[in-house]
Parts: structure tokens; C-alpha cells; sequence
């Protein structure tokens, strides 16, 4: 039995869908499957093991479509520079090294192989591109060995991309994908593909699925077909990581469904299980199904995460001290947060609010920092790991509007930090009990215009320091008590057993 977990890409700021996925690996490691982890985007520029390994996932467990028809296994990046030249065979007369680049100069300044290291005190290559009298003309990808390389041509002013070659381990091609602007065509042994959905389909079809096969898509959009078509009889779930309809175009004649699921859920009979983060998600997309299609599919409610154990924290949590924890992203409204603390600051001049995550909000965000002269007690703290950093603070606070679950909100009310956020589905309800472990904001986006919310949310953070709620922090490791690990882990050998065996 292998569990398959299909999701696109994986990056350096991953989304909540990538963390779900790490959270969800590691309790099926304890249930007694093989699970795999499939990402189906091609990914350039970084040894795809560096980011599935940094979330936390094991080399054995990820599958790479791009990689999947070479013998080469997903492994930590090894090759060196001295393993570059050696396989060149030509002399390099002349070396730069400027931080993580590394540029060998071959007899001209005019010809080199640029060589992009994975940090700047080793000699280990991610990739190199190699120019010839100024024209680039290959880029090469590595691990342990060369993994694909790509193959230009002038065109335009410009190198044009128009082919890819995929190796085995001892260096024979595995397989060619050729480019002509939108257009590609694989070409693996005997099968040409004239597409990427063909070139998915045929990949599932080559997982060769059995009846004790479960595929969770995570993403699906525009290879749900081909799973469907292909998958055997094996067992399809779907995962639902965000707000699943949009209410403002919904009546009780039609439902618009958020265009991530409207296949899924347009084939729901085809469908063996849906799995919703919350309770209260379940059931609206229960009443929904009965209303609007008069059947309800299998819906189970997982958490896409959970609690090692409870957080207390080494030292007396920092007085008036606010965390925010998410991707910097224009939908995580970040900003808001930032000018509500400094409006905050008035009233409370010990408040602070410390700021991690990474994202394309960053330079905004600085901007605002250092317009309002807040630098001393606003930080951007970046990403890292923050699981026993979350109990040095007080407070919690979110200015999303929109969360399917909330891992960060899950993992603050596990080291009993007090809640402050919207009152808008799905996470914050589920985390935050308004007037007793902190404040479900009240939030209409059609009457209110930004000032307004920026004023609501800096009231709440002053009233959640002068109201001072007792007993918030013992209601919120109340509340993460149903989300440890063995919680979890039972729902999920639950499901499985219901779906293969019931």
C-alpha cells in the first residue's frame, strides 16, 4: 500500500499547503504505509531535495515528475567544482569568485561556465551556465551527478530555450523534453507527449495504482482529469486548504465554487473522500452538497497539522510583546497589523510586535516600518523556526481574512499566547474563544475601508493588554490540547481504514 500526495511546487517560502504536507509526513511515518510526496512543477535553479528537506521532508519520500523516468534518486547536492572541470576536460585559465558564484574562465573572457554554488564557502555547484563567445548556449543542473540540462540558441538578441535533457546516473539520457515557446513535446523512448497534462497522465498511469493505493490530491488544477482517468482502482481524497466557495456570487439556485476544487467537486461521485481542516467546514460543505447536487460524499475533518507537545515557556513572557507569524503576502495583510501597532504604541508605549515570515510584502512593510520611525519596536524577524519561540510573547495576532485552517494560529495557542483576529471562517474560530483566551475581531470587507480596520485592530490589541484576561492562557493550551500529535495521528488511521477496508 502507498499513500501519494500530488502537489505542484515547493520554494524557499513555501505556503501552508507545503507545511500541511510536512506535518501530514510525518504522522503517516507512523502508520504502517509507504507514503510519497509528489511535486509535479519543474523546478530550476535549486536541487529540488534542498527545498523538500528544509520543510522537513525525507529524501525517500519525494517523487519529482521531471526526475521520476531517471534512475537518478532525490539526494543532497554533492557535486563540486573540481567534479565540473574534470568533466569538461578543458583548462580553466582563469577563476572568479564573488559569494555563491564562481565563474571559470576556458582561454577567452569572451567564453566560461558560471558556476552558482550552493553557499559561498563551499565549492558545491546547484547549476552552471556555460557561454561561449558570449552566447549561452547550456545550463547544467546537478546533485551527486548531472540531473538535466537545458540547451539554448540565439534568437532575437535573446537565448531562446528549446531543449531540455534529462540523464541517468551514468550520464545516458533518460529522456528529452522540447520547447518552442508555449509548446513542448516529451520524447521517452518510444512515447512522445505533445503536452504537460499528457505528460502527467502518463505518469500516473506508470505509478501503476492498485486497490491498495490512496492518491490525496493537494493540488489538482488541470491534472485532476488525468488522475481521474488514470488512477486505476485506486482510491482518489482531496484536501481542502482553503475557503472551498465565494459567498458574495452564491444564491440558492447556484454555487460558485472556488475554481481549485470546482472539478473535484464537480466529480465528487468520482471522488472517495474529501478531507475539510475544521469542523464548521465540514458541515457547511455538507449542507452545500445536499442542497446543490442532493448527495453528500465521504467529508472527513484531519487537522493539516498538529502539536509535538504543549509549549511553556524557560522565562517570564516578555511584557506587552506581540508576534505574527505567516508568508509576506498581500493577502495576509501584514501591513495592517504593522499600522495598528503603531497606533497601538500611544496608548501602551511598551508594546513591541515582532514580525516573521518572508514574502513579496517584505520591502512594503519595511517601508512603513521606517516611514512611521518604528524600527525599535516593530521587527521584521524573517523566517525561521519557531517552535520554541512563540512563548516568549503575550499575544498572537492575524489580520487575514481568509484561512482554511491556520497552522501558525494552531502552534501560538500551543505555547498559550493569547489569540487576536478576524471573525471570519475558518482558523481564527477555531482558535480563538472571543472574550476568553483573546478577541474575534467583528469584520465586514463591504463597509470597511482600510483606516476602519487598522482602528479595530489597534483597539483590540490595546484592549486585550488593559483588559488584562486571566485565564487566556490556560484556554488556549485548552485548546491546542485537541490538536496533539496522537489526536491526529488516530484520525488519520481512521480514515484509512474506512476508505480501503469499509
Amino acid at each position: 500500500m502507498t499513500i501519494y500526495n500530488i502537489n505542484f511546487g515547493i520554494g524557499w517560502a513555501s505556503s501552508g499547503v507545503e507545511y500541511a504536507q510536512a506535518y501530514r509526513a510525518k504522522l503517516l511515518r507512523k502508520i504502517d504505509n509507504d507514503t510519497k510526496f509528489i511535486f509535479l512543477d519543474f523546478i530550476q535553479y535549486e536541487n529540488i531535495q534542498t527545498l523538500t528537506n528544509h520543510i522537513g521532508f525525507l529524501d525517500e519520500e519525494i517523487i519529482w515528475l521531471y526526475q521520476y523516468f531517471t534512475d537518478i534518486k532525490i539526494s543532497p547536492t554533492i557535486y563540486t567544482i573540481d567534479n565540473l572541470k574534470q568533466d569538461i576536460g578543458l583548462d580553466v585559465t582563469y577563476e572568479e569568485h564573488i559569494d555563491k558564484i564562481k565563474r571559470l574562465y576556458l582561454g577567452s573572457k569572451h567564453t566560461y561556465v558560471t558556476c552558482f554554488l550552493k553557499n559561498s564557502e563551499e565549492d558545491i555547484v546547484d547549476r552552471a551556465e556555460f557561454v561561449v563567445n558570449n552566447i549561452l548556449i547550456r545550463k547544467d543542473f546537478y546533485s551527486y551527478v548531472r540531473i538535466f540540462s537545458e540547451y539554448y540558441a540565439p534568437y532575437d538578441n535573446k537565448a531562446k530555450l528549446y531543449m531540455r535533457q534529462f540523464y541517468n546516473e551514468d550520464g545516458t539520457i533518460a529522456y528529452n523534453e522540447y520547447i518552442d515557446d508555449d509548446s513542448v513535446l516529451y520524447s521517452i523512448k518510444e512515447v512522445k507527449l505533445y503536452s504537460k497534462a499528457e505528460f502527467v497522465a502518463y505518469f500516473i498511469k506508470k505509478l501503476n495504482l492498485t486497490f491498495d493505493d490512496i492518491i490525496i490530491l493537494d493540488r489538482a488544477t488541470h491534472i485532476g482529469q488525468a488522475v481521474l482517468q488514470n488512477k486505476g482502482n485506486s482510491h482518489v481524497g482531496v484536501v481542502i486548504h482553503a475557503e472551498h466557495f465565494s459567498e458574495n456570487s452564491t444564491n440558492d439556485m447556484h454555487i460558485l465554487w472556488n475554481n481549485y476544487y470546482e472539478y473535484q467537486f464537480s466529480n465528487a461521485k468520482e471522488i472517495d473522500f474529501f478531507i475539510t481542516a475544521t469542523e464548521l467546514q465540514e458541515q457547511i460543505l455538507r449542507e452545500q452538497f445536499e442542497k446543490y447536487y442532493n448527495f453528500i460524499p465521504r467529508i472527513r475533518t484531519i487537522p493539516v497539522g498538529f502539536l509535538e507537545e504543549l509549549k511553556y515557556p524557560k522565562h517570564c513572557r516578555k511584557p506587552y510583546s506581540m508576534i505574527s507569524a505567516s508568508r509576506l503576502a498581500s493577502e495576509k495583510h501584514v501591513d495592517w497589523l504593522v499600522l495598528a501597532a503603531i497606533k497601538a504604541k500611544t496608548y501602551i508605549p511598551e508594546l513591541s510586535l515582532d514580525i516573521y515570515g518572508e514574502g513579496a510584502e517584505k520591502a512594503n512593510l519595511e517601508k512603513i516600518i521606517n516611514e512611521h520611525d518604528a524600527n525599535s519596536y516593530i521587527k521584521l524577524k524573517g523566517h525561521t523556526k519557531l517552535d520554541d519561540i512563540y512563548a516568549d510573547y503575550r499575544l498572537f495576532v492575524s489580520a487575514s481574512t481568509s484561512e482554511g485552517f491556520g497552522l501558525t494560529l494552531m502552534e501560538a495557542v500551543g505555547s498559550g499566547l493569547g489569540m487576536i483576529g478576524f471573525d471570519v471562517n475558518y482558523g481564527n474560530p477555531t482558535f480563538i474563544r472571543d472574550n476568553q483566551n483573546g478577541y474575534l475581531i467583528p469584520l465586514s470587507l463591504k463597509n470597511n475601508e482600510k483606516k476602519e480596520i487598522v482602528n479595530k485592530l489597534s483597539e483590540y490589541m490595546v484592549k486585550y493588554f488593559k483588559d488584562d484576561l486571566v485565564n487566556a492562557q490556560n484556554i488556549s493550551y485548552e485548546i491546542a490540547g485537541l490538536f496533539t500529535k496522537h489526536h491526529i495521528e488516530e484520525r488519520w488511521r481512521s480514515l484509512i481504514k474506512e476508505v480501503l477496508y469499509d
